[in-house]
């Protein structure tokens, strides 16, 4: 039965995300040889948002598909760029009315790919409701591919797993984002969905989660706002790798990456 295999890249994180993806995706894409990429790029802009020339960036070296997150809407610029790029989406579950796509089919030769992307609703803004969001655009792609994945962007363990035992079966692969933390939880659950709670960041680890230390202490400590500034060091690439087969939409087969590995 023919397959095909999808990498998915963690949330990129600035200038140093970025630059770490130009540098190793063309040897990662040497050695997994996957049909289709898909990269969060929420926090490609400095930490916040995403803006037209690191779009391209990513484009040009294959991704696919840019999904997004909460931070996506932090400047107005990456706005704008959701009013005109499609394949750059923001969570579904935001109001009716809100710029840009939830969802997008990536078109193959021989397949198509749909890709949802989706927020959590605790410990985060009140949207609407990313389970009934995703029973929605399951309606709309079922009828054009088997080959499914969803981008839960969220902040609690408990939801992401929770939309994962919810849509076993239903999709080809959940992919948690947001919380930076690469989980070793990556499986396949009973009915085919390959998942894991959260692919890990894209970024430098001389930090706290993509910021620079001493500014996200201070906020703990002084419990004021700091200024977010991206750090620097130690970049590290979080990714997830998932083949399924073509026909049936089942995954097959899930592997964590993460390049370098902590010395």
């Amino acid at each position: 039965m023919e397959s095909v295999t999808v990498l998915f890249i963690g949330d990129i994180i600035g200038k140093p995300g970025l630059a770490f993806v130009q540098t190793w995706l063309p040897a990662l894409k040497k050695e997994y040889k996957p049909d289709v990429i898909i990269a969060n790029g929420e926090n490609v802009n400095d930490g916040k948002g995403i803006v037209k020339s690191e779009g391209e960036i990513l484009f040009q070296l294959g991704v696919d598909v840019i999904t997004g997150g909460n931070h996506i809407w932090d400047k107005h610029q990456s706005q704008d760029y959701l009013k005109v790029e499609p394949r750059v989406l923001r969570p579904l579950n935001y109001p009716k009315g809100t710029h840009g796509n939830g969802m997008y089919v990536i078109q193959k030769d021989k397949y198509r790919v749909g890709v949802i992307n989706l927020q959590g609703r605790s410990f985060m803004a009140t949207i609407d409701c990313p389970f009934r969001s995703a029973e929605f655009a399951l309606s709309k792609l079922k009828s054009e591919t088997n080959l499914i994945f969803i981008d839960i962007h969220a902040e609690a363990t408990a939801e992401k797993i929770a939309l994962g035992w919810f849509l076993d079966g239903k999709v080809t692969g959940i992919f948690g984002t947001h919380t930076h933390v690469q989980t070793a939880d990556e499986r396949i659950l009973p009915n085919g969905t390959g998942y894991i709670t959260d692919v890990g960041m894209t970024g430098p680890y001389e930090s706290v989660i993509g910021m620079k230390s001493q500014a996200a202490i201070n906020r703990f400590i002084y419990q004021t706002p700091q200024k977010y500034e991206t750090a620097q060091n130690d970049v590290h690439l979080s990714g997830v790798l998932v083949t399924a087969e073509i026909a049936t939409g089942k995954c097959t087969a899930i592997k964590r990456i993460f390049f370098p590995e902590f010395s």
